[in-house]
């Protein structure tokens, strides 16, 4: 043995627990650099680069982070000083490595866009001597502008490195037992909760262009199985698969969260009840887009009663589904 060789570290295994990302704060510079690099993402928008990359700097980005900070202000947390996705997902990790507690396992976490990069976790995994790489996005269906998009920062990442550990990717959980009960334990738990009878169940997933699943994208099949999953469960109250947060003037999966709240009061269903399954935490999607902009807009079209189920964030049905993905892939 060369006693003059410096300590290497060896012989653990990383987890890393990923989720989309999101700004550093509210204000118009930190929303501006997220929306930046989240929308020149290849894979989440699918046009000429060129002609996006003009789109992009002289009219979204001149416009869109005055909107985008504003709904973040809605729902920022201000006693953690970071958004529910972040907390939420720190969150995930830290009670997922309390029930791990081996010394040759660290659990951590990172965003695909913004902080913390998953280039900066996967270095001081490496400095900690984790040989081997489990990579869990939280994505329950897959799709390519998600969790493929993961898959390629990691990919990326690994290929400027010169010892590179083993890697494992844990793939979608769509119809995974332990998520599809976590799902309807949220839904009996919310319904408990309440004074009124739901006359039918909005679950709203994100959407993506019609176009990406014209090209094959299995994203929307997924989401239909999620929902149809639940409803063989929870049997009680009808369940109606939608798809919200479309950008841009292309049409994308349907039908259209938002057409479809303003239409059920018209058709006499005045009481609702709405599910995110495709967000593992809450985020400015669920708890501004939906429980803010989707109530009101509701509740003005003749809604009288309005609730979102939240999402799985750090309970412990959901953290326990977490340690089981991450124990089938070791």
């Amino acid at each position: 043995m060369d006693v003059n060789h410096p300590p290497i570290k060896y012989g653990k295994t990383g987890v890393l627990i990923i989720n989309l990302g999101t700004p550093d704060s509210t204000s118009w510079f930190d929303i501006r650099k997220y929306l930046r690099e989240f929308l020149s993402d290849k894979r989440v928008i699918e046009v000429n680069p060129i002609i996006w990359q003009i789109i992009l700097n002289l009219f979204i980005l001149t416009f869109r982070p005055s909107k985008t900070a504003k709904a973040y202000k809605e729902i920022w947390m201000k006693n953690e000083n970071m958004s529910p996705l972040l907390y939420y997902t720190k969150q995930q990790s830290k009670k997922t490595s309390q029930l791990f507690n081996k010394e040759n396992i660290i659990v951590d976490f990172a965003m695909r866009y913004g902080n913390p990069s998953i280039k900066s976790k996967i270095a001081k995994l490496h400095d900690m001597g984790c040989e081997n790489l489990v990579i869990l996005p939280l994505y329950p269906q897959y799709a390519a502008a998600t969790t493929a998009t993961v898959c390629d920062e990691v990919y990326r990442t690994l290929m400027k490195m010169r010892w590179q550990p083993s890697l494992k990717i844990i793939p979608h959980y769509e119809s995974n037992p332990l998520y599809i009960d976590a799902l309807v334990s949220s839904i009996n738990k919310k319904i408990n909760e309440i004074d009124w009878k739901p006359e039918i169940i909005i679950a709203s997933y994100h959407g993506i262009p019609k176009k990406y699943f014209d090209k094959g994208d299995p994203y929307h099949c997924y989401c239909h199985k999620t929902t149809r999953l639940i409803s063989e469960k929870f049997t009680s109250i009808k369940i109606k698969t939608t798809f919200q947060s479309r950008f841009g003037p292309q049409e994308w999966l349907q039908p259209y969260t938002d057409k479809t709240l303003e239409s059920l009061p018209k058709d006499g269903i005045k009481n609702i009840l709405t599910i995110c399954p495709g967000f593992s935490s809450d985020c400015v999607e669920t708890l501004e887009e939906i429980l803010i902009q989707g109530k009101e807009s509701f509740l003005n079209f003749g809604g009288k009663n309005f609730d979102m189920v939240p999402c799985l964030n750090d309970n412990d049905d959901h953290i326990f589904l977490i340690k089981s993905l991450i124990e089938n892939n070791l």
